[in-house]
Order: structure tokens, then C-alpha cells, then sequence
């Protein structure tokens, strides 16, 4: 599936011979990636295709070339539409961004430049995230009369505690990858030529699991600020006992004790 301003590919790894990684690229390179409408869709398009397709295991958002993943919602579209329309988008943008967090596979973002506003609430949704060392992130919104409203001033304290997410929020500062590391913004930092097979050996490692649990544990990680302990451990409960009857545990159990690599199948 392709199309002109979002791509999307199959990769796998050279350690194997599966292409079990669905890759979702920003293509809109004239305008750093922007976010509009079209782009939304085409995201949300490139996410049916790997959710359909039962042999991707786990997905990649990022961006060519190495000045931006994105710089958030295009601004000269906010500018020019009317009302209702900026309403839409802005609706848009959190169902695709909900979406991104509760997919049912695992999704890390590959941070190749800027990655502010709308872009890096984009990264917040995926479950991991991999920057380049010259990549920035920040949340500029406040600094044009907005706030980060796809969800950006709630996942953000989320994942790096509520006294650094209003620091950056607040300010609109944007920082360095190397910062972003240290505040657990981002999880890995490395040089802009392995930032693509950095981010393909992790979801290669992701993608060797079984696809049942991965889709569990995410879904109950999820959770995890809006439950309980005991709550969190009733869910875990439920998801072991189902688990318990899938086939993709029969054969992991039986590839330990044949020393062997397991092969899942999703049943």
C-alpha cells in the first residue's frame, strides 16, 4: 500500500528470513512532514494494512532523510480552514492517536529530525521510541496560542512525570535527543545511519514473540494509570487464563524443552 505523502512497506531482518515488520513512512518531505487531513488518513490507512495483514507483527512509524519525523499539525492549513473543518481535525487527530496507542501491535517511532507538536504527540502514542542524536522534540503549542491537544498533556506526564512534561509544555522549549533520553522521553539514542536498523532489530525482537501475548501485555500496560493494583492484577488473571488455551503457548512451552525457536501463529 503506498501514496504520496504516506508509505507504507514490509521489512524483516537479516537475522531472519520473515518480513514480519509493517514500516509506516511520513513522505510529505516538503513540509517537514506537517500534519493534515490527508496525512491522518493515510496514517490511518497504512495501520489498517498492517492490522490486516496477519504476518506483520509489530510496526515502525518514522520519516525519510534527516531533518524531520514532524513538526507537528501544518499550521497554513489550521490558518485557512474554517471552523467546523479545524474542529474535525482536531477530533481526527486523537481518534488516530487513540488508535496508535491501543493497536493491537506493538509500534515504535523512529525519530529522524524535528519531532514537535503534533509529531511528537504521534511518538507518545507508539510504545517505544528511537531518536537520531540531532533529532529535537518539544511541544511548542503555547507558544502560538494553542495547547498539545492530541493528547499531548496527558501522555506526556505519563511518561516523564508531571513536573517535566509542564516544563516542556510551559515553556515550548525544544530539546535535544540526548535530553529527551535522560527524561525517558525517548528510550534509545543513537547515530542518525543506525537509527533505522536500530528501530528494525527491536521490532524484529518484538516481532519473534507471540502475537497473542504482546497484544495482552500491551493492552494491560495501558491500563496500568487508570487501575488498581489489584485491579491491574484481576486483568493480568484474565489475560493468563486465556492465554492458557492458545496454541501459541503450547508451542512455546515445547520449543524451550526442543531447544528450538518457537514458531507462533497468532492461535
Amino acid at each position: 500500500m503506498s501514496s504520496e505523502i504516506v508509505l507504507f512497506k514490509k521489512e524483516g531482518h537479516f537475522l531472519s528470513t520473515e518480513k514480519n515488520i509493517g514500516k509506516i513512512v511520513l513522505n510529505r518531505l516538503d513540509a517537514l512532514n506537517a500534519l493534515n487531513l490527508d496525512m491522518l488518513e493515510g496514517i490511518d490507512k497504512a495501520l489498517d494494512v498492517a492490522e490486516q495483514d496477519k504476518e506483520v507483527r509489530a510496526v515502525i512509524i518514522t520519516a525519510d532523510g534527516q531533518k524531520a519525523f514532524s513538526v507537528g499539525a501544518d499550521l497554513k492549513f489550521v490558518n485557512t480552514a474554517d471552523p467546523e473543518t479545524v474542529q474535525k481535525f482536531l477530533k481526527r487527530g486523537q481518534e488516530l492517536f487513540r488508535r496508535v496507542e491501543n493497536f493491537p501491535k506493538p509500534i515504535i517511532a523512529a525519530i529522524n529530525g524535528l519531532c514537535l507538536g503534533g509529531g511528537l504527540e504521534l511518538s507518545l502514542a507508539c510504545d517505544i521510541r528511537i531518536a537520531q542524536e540531532e533529532a529535537k522534540l518539544g511541544a511548542p503549542e503555547v507558544a502560538i496560542g494553542l495547547i498539545p491537544a492530541w493528547g499531548g498533556t496527558t501522555r506526556l506526564p505519563r511518561i516523564v512525570g508531571l513536573g517535566r512534561a509542564k516544563e516542556l509544555i510551559l515553556t515550548g522549549a525544544h530539546i535535544p535527543a540526548k535530553d529527551a533520553e535522560r527524561i525517558g522521553l525517548v528510550n534509545k539514542v543513537v547515530p542518525y545511519d543506525e537509527l533505522q536498523s536500530t528501530a528494525i532489530f527491536i521490532a524484529a525482537q518484538i516481532a519473534g514473540n507471540a502475537p497473542l501475548a504482546l497484544k495482552e501485555a500491551k493492552r494491560i500496560a495501558n491500563l496500568s494509570h487508570d487501575v488498581t493494583l489489584e485491579e491491574g492484577n484481576a486483568k493480568e488473571y484474565e489475560a493468563v487464563a486465556k492465554l492458557a488455551e492458545s496454541k501459541d503457548l503450547k508451542e512455546g512451552i515445547t520449543a524451550v524443552f526442543e531447544k528450538r525457536k518457537a514458531r507462533f501463529t497468532g492461535e
